[in-house]
């Protein structure tokens, strides 16, 4: 394709090649004069051609420093002429693509030896390695980082006149990408719990104990982290980091909902970016909570974060929107913040009083010295009026004009939202919230699943691009929280057919473990097979799961030795370096007692009132199949007979199976260990 003009017939310059890309992030860059690309053959092919380098731009539509290098550089006419000179240009969203951003957040990594970030800004080969690298840089020298535009000038010229280091470097750099592979040679005999453990005790030791969450600011919701604390009797650290949070600034008091993590150490003041994959895996985690500790403050939070999930985050379709933005009208937060007098004038006088105490704005402003960002700093003395005024201050806010939302579908992020809402749905018993899951499933099956393969991302009746790991290993395990929200044989049936699409394409069955890439996926620089939870759960760790809990199940071995061969390849650094791993934890814990699995059989009411009622029960480790009689095509392991009684429960871990129990009370209690450990 030849360079695109630069200007209308009126004048304006003309859309580049983004405009017709899915990505609302890319869509961002059409109107820059820089001479973008997606990713993709043409670019690469240019850059081979005339021998440039490629300027790899990687970032998202809710990443504030993002917007900030746009506007600094990308939309500068002499930045972008250094640019277009020089380079092949290239911009992804690493929503779309995180097989790249995986790979050249990794080569960051390795030169600055150091955590890398958004925007990142990488200098690659024609065939994709790279050579050098940063995250975000100003268009003139400041913050100790040089200014963008020489920045442009030395790269470039470092390419003309240093080619042959650059060749060997990027020998090195393949070289080193080799190393990221983990190694396995650990047999499922030697499995024991001093990986769990180990994460434990180094969760233990870095948790703040008055603040709740791990380490220093800034503070992530980890909430895979946090999931395996509930699971394994850690449930003060739980407790005191969701009751911080959910009084927080990092959790919206008003519309619901979490933002991406607080930037300092008491959840006050929050980046104020709102993620889909965020909110999905803590709203399980309020559920979960909920069960332990009954506090009605996770029920709150569940609720009005369950509608915020409808109200803002579905589409009509019924899939489930990628994130709001942190920035409005350019303003980091200014949607959410708050002037003192502009809530006084809102609010009737006793209202005015209730919220000033119970969100500290009698007391000095907390963000940027001259607004006010809500945080619980006192209890609610009176809840109505607390209600009452929250009601008004939603209204208004609603009239502000509202942060970008990235409209694109992923099915890695929808699956994570999908379990969430199944999982509360059954336990507060909110079928409008399971309802709302199977909406977003419906979406992807119908849009996003084409001739037995996902598609990664859809917008405006567009799905394309090769799935990942991730979008197969988290829609197998939300179908997993369906199944038990509500059978349906035709959700088993697809679970099926994931599995079988991970085991042919991403499992590498020789050394143990998930490629984040199919086999027959574009060759890049690097296959990678992460381990490591990152703000969402490890793909393998998932899968390792989820298939685990398929094979109890349906009886189908190959998905248990798929799982079993994940563990044996993580387990060694697992062990030696555990920090991290928490989703292979649980994995894990998994192989070494295995999942149990309650099917109760009888008609609709009668099985109705024993899944609420069981619903109740902190359970992680059972599987709950309630199964309307007369149903036909089960596998083996749900097939159980009608019986005299209204229900029958049928309790089996791995081999071993209780006798089929009438009582309500009497299930109860199996559930909770009777019998089976």
């Amino acid at each position: 394709m030849p360079d695109m003009p630069n200007r209308l017939d009126n004048g304006k310059r003309k859309p580049n090649r983004l405009a017709q890309e899915t990505s609302p992030y890319l869509q961002q860059h059409a109107d820059n004069p820089v001479d973008w690309y997606a990713w993709g053959p043409e670019a690469l092919e240019r850059a081979e051609r005339e021998d440039k380098p490629i300027l790899l731009s990687i970032g998202y539509s809710a990443c504030h420093w993002c917007h900030v290098m746009a506007h600094e550089s990308f939309e500068d006419a002499e930045v972008a002429a250094l640019m277009n000179r020089d380079y092949v240009n290239i911009k992804v969203d690493r929503e779309e693509r995180p097989d790249l951003d995986q790979i050249y957040q990794t080569a960051h990594q390795m030169f600055a030896q150091g955590a890398g970030g958004w925007p990142l800004t990488m200098f690659l080969s024609p065939d994709g390695t790279p050579f050098f690298g940063g995250t975000y840089f100003p268009k003139s020298a400041r913050y100790g980082l040089p200014g963008f535009a020489e920045l442009l000038e030395r790269v470039a010229a470092i390419w003309r006149e240093r080619r042959a280091e650059i060749g060997a470097q990027n020998a090195q750099v393949k070289l080193a990408f080799s190393h990221t592979l983990p190694a396995g040679g650990t047999h499922r005999s030697e499995f024991d719990d001093a990986p769990l453990r180990a994460m434990l005790g180094e969760l233990r030791a870095s948790f703040d104990a008055r603040h709740g969450g791990f380490g220093a600011a800034p503070k992530f919701p980890h909430p895979t982290d946090l999931e395996l604390c509930l699971r394994k009797g850690e449930g003060a650290i739980v407790r005191t980091t969701l009751t911080r949070m959910c009084e927080g600034g990092i959790y919206d008091q008003l519309g619901g909902g979490f933002c991406r993590y607080s930037v300092d150490q008491y959840w006050m003041i929050p980046h104020f970016e709102k993620m889909l994959y965020d909110n999905g895996p803590l709203l399980q985690l309020l559920a979960d909570a909920w069960l332990v500790a009954a506090d009605p403050l996770y029920a709150r939070c569940a609720e009005e974060t369950a509608a915020w999930i409808m109200r803002e985050m579905q589409a009509p379709h019924g899939g489930y929107y990628s994130s709001l933005d942190a920035d409005s009208e350019h303003e980091e937060g200014k949607f959410y913040v708050w002037d003192r007098e502009q809530v006084k004038a809102l609010l009737a006088p006793d209202e005015f009083q209730e919220i000033a105490a119970h969100y500290g704005l009698d007391r000095p402003p907390n963000f940027e010295n001259r607004h006010w960002h809500f945080h619980v700093f006192a209890p609610c003395s009176n809840d109505k009026l607390l209600q009452a005024a929250k009601r008004k201050l939603l209204a208004a806010r609603e009239r502000r004009v509202r942060p970008g939302r990235d409209e694109k579908i992923l099915v890695s992020w929808n699956a994570l939202a999908m379990r969430g809402m199944a999982h509360a749905g059954r336990v507060f018993g909110r079928p409008q919230w399971v309802d709302s899951a199977r909406r977003a499933l419906g979406f992807v099956r119908a849009r996003m699943w084409r001739d037995g393969r996902l598609l990664a991302t859809a917008k405006d009746g567009r799905a394309h691009l090769a799935a990942y790991l991730d979008d197969y290993a988290f829609l197998l395990a939300a179908l997993l929280e369906l199944l038990q929200a509500g059978f349906a044989s035709a959700d088993l049936e697809f679970a099926e057919q994931l599995a079988e699409v991970l085991l042919e394409q991403f499992e590498d069955k020789e050394g143990g473990g998930f490629y984040f890439t199919a086999r027959d996926h574009e060759q890049l620089l690097h296959r990678a097979k992460p381990g490591h939870d990152s703000a969402m759960p490890s793909g393998n760790g998932v899968a390792a799961f989820a298939l685990n809990r398929l094979a109890a199940l349906t009886g189908e071995d190959r998905y248990a030795r798929a799982a079993e061969r994940t563990l044996e390849l993580f387990y060694r650094p697992m062990r030696e370096r555990p920090a991290g791993f928490a989703q292979l934890a649980i994995a894990l814990d998994e192989q070494l007692a295995p999942p149990a699995v309650l099917v109760l059989r009888g008609e609709r009411a009668p099985l109705a009132h024993w899944v609420g009622e069981l619903a109740r029960e902190f359970l992680p480790d059972t599987l709950v199949l309630a199964i309307e009689n007369g149903a036909r095509g089960l596998p083996p392991a749900l097939d159980k007979p009608a019986r005299a009684e209204p229900v029958n429960g049928w309790l089996c871990r791995g081999v071993s199976c209780l006798a089929p129990i009438a009582a309500l009370e009497e299930l109860r209690s199996a559930c909770k260990g009777a019998g089976l450990r």
